[in-house]
């Protein structure tokens, strides 16, 4: 009975805390979006005297040429090709990371991963880089620095993964004349569904939310991405607050709605390869 009671007790605390660390501040910013311009300026939780739930959103979707409608294209594309090569490149390095993980040059690939994702990425060099290829300012080459960053984390997601996957499988596949790469797209590569998933969900959230990447290496007013679009309505002298809080609502709602469909996909995928069997 007892354990009962404690464990409703956390439960109980632990929500009160959820609601603090994430439903307060997401109120916070709902609310002040309804208010006008004056009294979003206050920063408060009180409800609007009047509310221009309207007049605010349709002036954020229209603010600037409709920036934000081609900030969103903008986000999708990036997300959609970003994902889509690191579960391609990141599949591959993490199976054969795993499965050639003897010897020295295993280790010192190993090594290289574990350090992209200690070094904090150079930004002037990387912007060198990608000048003297021409890809500068073009979706392609945000596209790859996307990829570079993201790499260290996926590749040492599907090796643990990849781990729990027997290696008589690749024995019986091999003798049944089956060549590498098909033994990587037909067999192993639906086998690893669960850290896919989970890739997908973790990825395509924190790049469609990327602020600083987008910043720096594809600037300009068509190229900008949702989070680029805050700055419309922020200024050195005056900031029109009800529309930046509306902005960061629009620009919320489709990371929310993965989250709350898909979060179970991402405890099971982080999980799933953290014991061998």
């Amino acid at each position: 009975m007892n354990s009962m009671v404690q464990k409703t007790v956390v439960s109980i605390v632990m929500l009160l805390l959820s609601a603090l660390i994430f439903w307060v501040p997401f109120y916070f910013v709902l609310v002040n979006s309804f208010k006008s311009s004056s009294q979003a300026a206050d920063m408060n939780m009180h409800w609007p005297d009047t509310f221009h739930i309207v007049e605010n959103y349709k002036a954020v979707l229209l603010a600037a040429d409709s920036m934000l409608i081609r900030a969103f294209y903008n986000s999708t594309l990036l997300t959609v090709l970003s994902v889509t090569g690191l579960i391609i490149v990141s599949s591959l390095a993490g199976f054969v990371m795993q499965r050639r993980e003897r010897g020295r040059e295993a280790s010192i690939i190993n090594f290289l991963v574990l350090a992209g994702l200690m070094i904090p990425p150079a930004i002037v060099p990387t912007i060198w880089v990608l000048n003297s290829i021409g890809l500068f300012k073009t979706l392609a080459g945000l596209t790859l620095v996307e990829i570079a960053l993201h790499f260290p984390f996926c590749a040492i997601l599907y090796k643990a993964f990849t781990a729990t996957i027997p290696r008589d499988i690749d024995e019986s596949a091999f003798i049944d004349g089956c060549g590498g790469f098909k033994l990587f797209t037909h067999i192993v590569f639906p086998l690893l569904k669960p850290v896919s998933s989970t890739i997908i969900i973790i990825q395509s959230v924190s790049i469609f939310n990327d602020f600083v990447n987008p910043l720096y290496f594809f600037p300009g007013s068509d190229n900008a991405t949702v989070q680029l679009t805050l700055y419309n309505f922020m200024s050195m002298y005056l900031s029109s607050w009800n529309l930046l809080f509306a902005d960061v609502v629009l620009i919320s709602i489709p990371p929310l709605i993965l989250f709350i469909f898909f979060n179970k996909k991402i405890v099971a995928g982080m999980t799933a390869g953290s014991v061998k069997g």
